[in-house]
């Protein structure tokens, strides 16, 4: 396999990647369009790679589109798995839309901003003023029914399969990420919650993400999923992500036949 990557800390331990800067995409043409895959590249390259050189890339394009924006990957759970998914508005930044939110939703509620991670723009609401004031400063009102949960299971799926699961418990005492201070305990993980992620990601498209879900009297709920997730946890516990990347690929890559594209060098 031909590999190039644009971010050295998810693959450096993989064999044979050749490794180019995000900024060096257009110095290094010959070599990235004579890859067989591209790992993980910046969001702002997918659609020079994916549609002017048609490339492979991992984690998938869904990964990217859905992993980056929680009204499209809600809008994405709800259509496959409607039962599992936490009761949420996606509505204009408006009065009504307030209203409405404190009518069919109630207080407290969770509401997101379409694009962070690691808990940071999430807040749970517990007043109307409180709402109004998000709103005002919101581009999109995403409100979500609040379930009250001491933690929730951070499920990791890597190429076709859950590589690993573990509680995310305690944080700020509302988000349970590991950057707002939670602790990863990987005992008595329901299966309820891996069988929902091995069963959706595959229909979605997604071959790299972190799924948070929440387990409401042992029913899963899909949260959302991080494409680039932390694996300290899994380091931690001495699972790496690297081989099962690598065992993905070699499995589902299919070298692309242009010899008049030269080889890459390995990586030193």
């Amino acid at each position: 396999m031909r590999l190039v990557s644009f971010n050295t800390y998810r693959t450096l331990t993989l064999p044979g990647v050749t490794y180019v800067k995000p900024e060096h995409l257009f110095r290094q043409t010959d070599l990235v369009r004579a890859a067989d895959a591209i790992l993980f590249p910046a969001s702002w390259q997918l659609n020079v790679l994916c549609y002017a050189w048609k490339k492979q890339i991992f984690p998938s394009p869904a990964s990217y589109d859905l992993g980056f924006d929680k009204v499209e990957m809600t809008r994405s759970f709800n259509a496959i798995a409607e039962q599992h998914v936490p009761e949420t508005l996606i509505l204009p930044p408006v009065e009504s839309s307030v209203e409405r939110v404190l009518d069919e939703l109630g207080l407290p509620v969770v509401v997101k901003e379409p694009r962070s991670s690691m808990g940071r723009g999430v807040s749970l609401i517990e007043s109307p003023s409180a709402l109004r004031s998000w709103t005002r400063n919101a581009d999109v009102l995403y409100a979500q029914q609040y379930l009250a949960i001491d933690g929730d299971v951070r499920v990791v799926f890597v190429g076709d399969r859950v590589l690993s699961a573990y509680w995310r418990r305690g944080g700020d005492g509302f988000r349970h990420n590991l950057a707002q201070g939670a602790e990863a305990v990987f005992d008595n993980v329901p299966a309820a919650a891996t069988q929902l992620v091995q069963r959706i990601a595959p229909q979605l498209g997604i071959d790299h993400a972190g799924f948070d879900v929440a387990m409401v009297d042992g029913h899963p709920y899909l949260i959302e999923f991080n494409v680039l997730f932390g694996n300290e946890a899994l380091n931690g516990r001495g699972v790496r992500v690297e081989p099962a990347i690598l065992d993905y690929l070699q499995r589902t890559l299919r070298p692309q036949d242009n010899p008049s594209l030269p080889l890459l060098p390995q990586a030193v």
